[in-house]
């Protein structure tokens, strides 16, 4: 299948600057000083890394160039052409594949690498990294899984270790650093279904008055796209401009949870989204952009700000949260009877099962399905 590029994209290479490189895919271009643009591949193949300079713009290379270069590795390696090692020829402790795992990611720009590094350094490595990757069993795994409860660890933060855990083996299996029959088998912790909060319309109104109060300018904006979207946390701090389609009334999201999509709109939300375009006279960048000293383009949190704006407005701060809007809006649809899959779309759940949960929250509307079955006058 065919990658699909968010970052190697002709406008922004014709943005980029001198000295300066865009990673995506395995693929990186760098504008030299000269204006000339380099193209290089940095990927793994049967587990070796392979990084290789594939040619310049003023020679007429271009990105297709460097995809047919790294199709053709893979190909060859796939028909015992390429003379790589089929395998590590030692096997190593889990702590050096665990460190190869990361590093191999962010060559093939994978997904939640930050997440998974963390998972890695904090939790896997100090438990299994003396152990051969080929000697992880079962009982080892029980063994962590013991220890993370003892320790207070709620199953749904183990369960996202685990999640790591397996990620690494299925591509240890891929990168052929171990055999399918050595990868442990993994049991995941029953989670709870937990508690969903979610503010009547009334509350609503009084949190989006408290931001509007509040001496942080791009809260009120960031509660009513919350509200407004069901969109999380982490994926409204950073939408971007560019990304907002007016006509088709949407935004993109090239990195969410359940991976890229486009988020619909309602068409009050839009007129806003307009109006605060024209008012600050942007057209692209984060719409919440990070303050001095921080090291991302984006705004890291908004956690304090919320806090201010919940206590403003009468509500508890430790159980309102900034997820309570994604509850909220999720909430507030399926008690409007629409129905689960389109709620899903708008929500970006990559189950339906994530969404029948909020069926519970109110049942009137399941109520007056179930009458409708009814054939007696």
């Amino acid at each position: 299948m065919a990658l699909r590029f968010q970052k190697l994209t002709q406008s922004n290479l014709r943005a980029l600057q001198p000295n300066k490189t865009v990673n995506e895919h395995g693929i990186s271009a760098t504008r030299l000083a000269n204006g000339d643009l380099r193209w290089k591949i940095g990927t793994m193949v049967d587990g070796t890394r392979i990084h290789r300079v594939i040619g310049k713009e003023s020679e007429g290379v271009t990105r297709t160039q460097a995809e047919q270069v790294i199709e053709k590795l893979r190909t060859d390696a796939r028909d015992n052409r390429l003379s790589l090692p089929k395998a590590r020829k030692n096997v190593v402790s889990f702590a050096q594949c665990a460190d190869d795992y990361i590093a191999g990611l962010t060559l093939e720009d994978g997904k939640g690498i930050a997440r998974k590094t963390q998972h890695v350094e904090a939790r896997l490595k100090p438990h299994f990294g003396k152990l051969r990757i080929d000697s992880v069993t079962e009982t080892s795994v029980l063994e962590f899984i013991k220890l993370r409860k003892d320790s207070g660890a709620k199953p749904s933060t183990i369960n996202r270790e685990l999640a790591t855990l397996s990620h690494l083996f299925r591509c240890a299996c891929r990168w052929k650093w171990v055999t399918l029959d050595k990868v442990p088998h993994i049991n995941r912790q029953k989670e709870g279904q937990g508690r969903i909060i979610a503010l009547s319309p009334d509350q609503c109104r009084a949190l989006l008055n408290a931001a509007l109060d509040d001496q942080d300018d791009d809260l009120w904006l960031f509660i009513l796209i919350c509200l407004l979207t069901s969109m999380r946390h982490g994926e409204a701090r950073r939408i971007k401009w560019e990304h907002f389609d007016e006509h088709r009334r949407c935004f993109f999201i090239p990195e969410a949870k359940a991976g890229e999509r486009h988020q619909p709109l309602p068409d009050d939300l839009c007129s806003k989204l307009i109006e605060e375009r024209e008012r600050r006279g942007v057209a692209e960048g984060y719409v919440f952009s990070a303050g001095p000293g921080s090291k991302t383009e984006y705004r890291h949190t908004f956690r304090k700000a919320f806090r201010r704006a919940v206590e403003r407005a009468d509500m508890n701060a430790d159980a309102i949260t900034p997820h309570v809007l994604r509850h909220t809006a999720i909430t507030t649809m399926v008690k409007a009877n629409i129905d689960l899959p389109t709620i899903q779309r708008v929500s970006g759940h990559k189950t339906l099962a994530m969404v029948i949960r909020y069926t519970h929250v109110d049942s009137v509307h399941v109520n007056a399905a179930v009458n409708s079955l009814s054939i007696l006058g």
